[in-house]
């Protein structure tokens, strides 16, 4: 039986389940390479399986980069409908008959303290309910992606993206980083002053910062001011939620990712003190190996967290 139509466009009927199966592998590892070691496949296999599909489809799927492959619109949208039914029979199929009852693996994920609080572990409660299990480890990127490349994770959030072919990282969201103060130290600045003076306006005010080198300000201060930050900082808390705290107490100012002081910009409790045209953007990533095994739990974690970044 043809695959085509008569008018010559691809056919219907039913998608080859180990077709599908390849399919959800590239697009999770995003590459054909990281997807034949994952299935055991030689690369040709899984590229003519891959084009298979696209015939049968009639849509591109993936777009050849460097480095691995990127997903098309068309990719994404049936990952997201094929993702959940092909990890349910891969659990029955891994559990190999197991005990009803028995927990399922935790999901080992890593990150910075500030984002799985705020965004990540909200956006993943509902999966507990459906029998996810999470073990939630916080900490500075480079350890957390030692402990990646080592296997103490999952999956890792990472404020950069890691060097080499090691570790496969995809984008997550973008944080903007604002400069912030209460509303009396606000006041006592004096409103457009920062925009017309620049970090003069701030001489005197004490500055409230997660670690002693200053490191977000002074980034803050490169894109914005193109200036150099010096001076040491009034109040050093060593956890961004602790920082917006005391500056919301009247402690000093600071620069906070927007998305961490967004409820206290709208109910007044803090005041921007700039709102450049361009302010600094930083690209955070969620990381895993590219060969390890794609555990279930982990892929329904992996999955929707990307398609709930995408409205952070």
């Amino acid at each position: 039986m043809s695959d085509r139509n008569s008018d010559g466009s691809a056919g219907g009927g039913p998608l080859d389940l180990v077709h599908l199966r390849t399919f959800l592998a590239v697009h999770r590892t995003g590459s054909f390479t990281a997807a034949a070691r994952l299935l055991g496949l030689s690369q040709p296999t899984v590229t003519a399986q891959i084009r298979s599909l696209e015939g049968r489809l009639g849509r591109q799927l993936f777009e050849r980069l460097p480095r691995g492959v990127a997903a098309t619109s068309v990719a994404d949208d049936l990952a997201a409908r094929v993702a959940g039914p092909l990890d349910a029979l891969a659990a029955v199929a891994d559990g190999g008959g197991a005990e009803p009852g028995v927990p399922a693996e935790p999901v080992h994920l890593a990150g910075p303290a500030e984002l799985l609080c705020v965004r990540v572990l909200p956006a993943l409660a509902p999966l507990v309910a459906e029998g996810v299990r999470l073990r939630v480890t916080t900490g500075l990127t480079d350890d957390l992606l030692d402990g990646l490349r080592a296997g103490r994770f999952d999956l890792a959030l990472s404020t950069v993206r890691p060097r080499g072919r090691q570790l496969s990282a995809v984008p997550l969201t973008d944080e903007e980083f604002v400069l912030v103060a209460a509303p009396a130290w606000a006041g006592r600045i004096g409103p457009d002053r920062v925009a017309e003076l620049g970090p003069a306006a701030l001489h005197g005010v004490p500055l409230v910062t997660y670690a002693e080198d200053l490191p977000i300000a002074r980034r803050y201060w490169r894109h914005v001011f193109g200036a150099r930050l010096s001076g040491p900082a009034a109040v050093v808390v060593p956890d961004l939620r602790g920082v917006l705290a005391a500056v919301v107490a009247g402690a000093g100012y600071s620069v906070l990712p927007r998305y961490l002081c967004a409820g206290e910009l709208v109910s007044g409790a803090l005041v921007l003190l700039l709102d450049p045209e361009d302010p600094p953007i930083n690209t955070g990533f969620l990381v895993r190996l590219p060969g390890a095994a794609v555990k279930p739990h982990v892929a329904l974690v992996r999955d929707l967290l990307l398609r709930e970044a995408a409205g952070w």
